[in-house]
């Protein structure tokens, strides 16, 4: 029971970090239909900013976080100006693959300029176990758990209550009466971008602080993607609930099949479960079902 306890709140705060980092795919796609495959650059290059402004500059945690979330959401928002802008209008198809392409120069210019080899945060947190009950916890785990859900918090009241954040709601419904009622749609897709790469680079920063930082590290934007698809990837609230079923599973899986199987399965079960639940929820657990009328 212990084990099994252990495991879960492993699986709850990893998981809680991909629900964030999928917010980043839920408000990319409502904006604009499109799905952002350079979400794991984005995670990477905003951790890699953090981790060299503290250990090259010895600038302080908080205050380098705060410069890499600015330097993260400057960077979202000039990609979507410079190279997105122009497939305003153009199938979707085009964005996605431009995208895709986009994920393969920012990994080009993190191999260039940070290198291959796995680096590690300074201690940020306390390395004092913390005991509850009978499962001993480490402190990063609970101070990510905590961050994530205030920013989780921040972002729900943003897009309920802000005058922007209604705006981004009003865009995502319907672009045409959006842009009748005064709202500038190319604005909110920049807002949409640059919120995106915040989003991804405190999940980034957090797992760094969790795992170390490496190449390898963006390759969570893939495995986040089953988060976002599993809980809707129109779905804010889906992709929460999404983010926290990938993590238990993923996490269970590795503490009890992975070690009959020799290892492996941890990585695939969040694409199994994604392929199972699409058979019966074809849009997702919370996403809206579309229906065209011809």
């Amino acid at each position: 029971m212990v084990f099994f306890l252990q495991m879960l709140v492993t699986g709850i705060v990893v998981g809680s970090v991909y629900a964030l980092v999928a917010l980043g795919f839920v408000l990319i796609y409502k904006s604009s239909d499109a799905i952002n495959f350079a979400q794991g650059e984005f995670l990477l290059i905003g951790t890699y900013v953090c981790l060299t402004l503290i250990t090259a500059y010895n600038i302080p945690f908080i205050a380098a976080l705060l410069i890499a979330l600015m330097f993260s959401a400057v960077l979202g928002f000039a990609i979507e100006r410079i190279v997105l802008r122009p497939f305003i209008g153009e199938p979707v198809i085009s964005m996605i693959m431009a995208t895709i392409g986009l994920s393969s120069v920012l990994a080009g210019f993190v191999h260039i300029i940070w290198g291959h080899e796995t680096r590690v945060f300074p201690k940020v947190f306390s390395e004092q176990p913390v005991q509850l009950g009978k499962v001993v916890v480490a402190p990063v785990y609970l101070w990510s758990l905590l961050i994530v859900v205030i920013m989780l918090v921040i972002f729900t009241l943003f897009f309920k209550y802000s005058k922007l954040g209604i705006a981004m709601r009003a865009t995502a419904d319907d672009q045409q009466a959006a842009m009748s009622m005064g709202i500038s749609v190319k604005m909110i897709f920049a807002v949409a971008w640059a919120i995106a790469a915040v989003v991804s680079a405190v999940g980034g920063i957090l797992l760094g602080n969790i795992n170390g930082v490496n190449a390898s590290l963006s390759a969570i934007g893939l495995k986040v993607l089953p988060v976002a698809i599993l809980g809707g990837l129109d779905s804010i609230p889906g992709a929460i609930i999404g983010g926290l079923i990938i993590g238990v599973i993923e996490s269970m899986t590795g503490g009890y099949l992975d070690p009959l199987v020799g290892g492996g399965l941890k990585e695939v079960m969040p694409f199994v479960i994604l392929v199972f639940i699409l058979m019966f929820k074809p849009y997702g657990l919370f996403g809206k079902k579309e229906i065209e009328r011809v």
